[in-house]
């Protein structure tokens, strides 16, 4: 599992409650964290490169990208590439707009995900006589990045992320709010509440994202493989080891060992 942060640990964590004995490696490049602000071409040559020397070293049966900007952009050329089956993360638009009975959906996401063909794509496919709102909240990652090494979630940043995807056309309707990033659905209950108690919105709102969804993908890939795990999980960090630092807890409730630098 490849993440630029811990923000693919929403994705591990469904992965592990489908597949409890399978070991897993995750990989979070904090060396090039946030991938949100960076260019395409950026992102591919490094989730490319990056992936291509994982693989060497670990040997995976498959790799999950459980990072939206990273899947959005480098999905295609890493599959072409690698010989490794390959599971990307895009967002929950099309469960969304399936769900939504007020036709306005809020998509959160990085400013480089949010701006890709691909969503592009995703909304002329489902969102057909709905309306998406699209708004960067690269403010977000960091506060997931800090309430999972114990610190206290800053409610003005969701606030301030909640109003930006809801000031577009009819936003006082959105009732179906899309986390476009993996990091973001470990704020999912803060969201929630900031969004009902702070801003007044319904308590009815939903807040989506495709965990799940990438884990079935996950299983449907493995079906039939048989798993033998021996000891923790593995994680690994690029850049210092120290870059780590606060995640004990977080890691070792998820079965993992130590961090270690990759």
């Amino acid at each position: 599992m490849f993440d630029s942060g811990v923000g693919g640990l929403s994705v591990y964590d469904e992965v592990h409650r489908a597949l409890p004995d399978a070991p897993i490696v995750y990989a979070a490049d904090f060396a090039g964290l946030p991938y949100g602000t960076k260019s395409e071409a950026e992102i591919a040559a490094r989730v490319a490169g990056l992936l291509g020397k994982m693989s060497e070293r670990f040997e995976p049966r498959l790799i999950c990208i459980a990072c939206n900007t990273a899947s959005t952009i480098a999905l295609g050329m890493v599959r072409e590439v690698m010989e490794v089956p390959i599971v990307g993360t895009v967002p929950a638009i099309k469960p969304a707009a399936l769900a939504s009975r007020s036709g306005v959906i809020g998509l959160l996401g990085t400013q480089a995900t949010i701006r890709q063909a691909y969503v592009d794509d995703l909304e002329r496919e489902f969102v057909v006589g709905k309306t998406l709102l699209r708004h960067a909240a690269p403010g977000l990652v960091n506060e997931a990045e800090r309430k999972l090494r114990g610190g206290t979630v800053d409610r003005g940043v969701l606030a301030e992320a909640l109003r930006g995807v809801s000031t577009g056309e009819n936003g006082a309707m959105i009732d179906h709010v899309i986390l476009g990033c993996t990091h973001f659905p470990l704020l999912s209950d803060e969201l929630k509440d900031v969004a009902v108690a702070d801003l007044g919105w319904s308590s009815d709102v939903q807040f989506v994202d495709g965990a799940a969804g990438i884990a079935r993908r996950v299983v449907d890939r493995l079906a039939g493989q048989p798993f033998q795990k021996s000891g923790q999980n593995r994680f690994v960090v690029t850049g210092p080891i120290s870059n780590a630092g606060g995640l004990e807890s977080a890691l070792s409730s998820r079965e993992f060992a130590p961090a270690q630098a990759f």
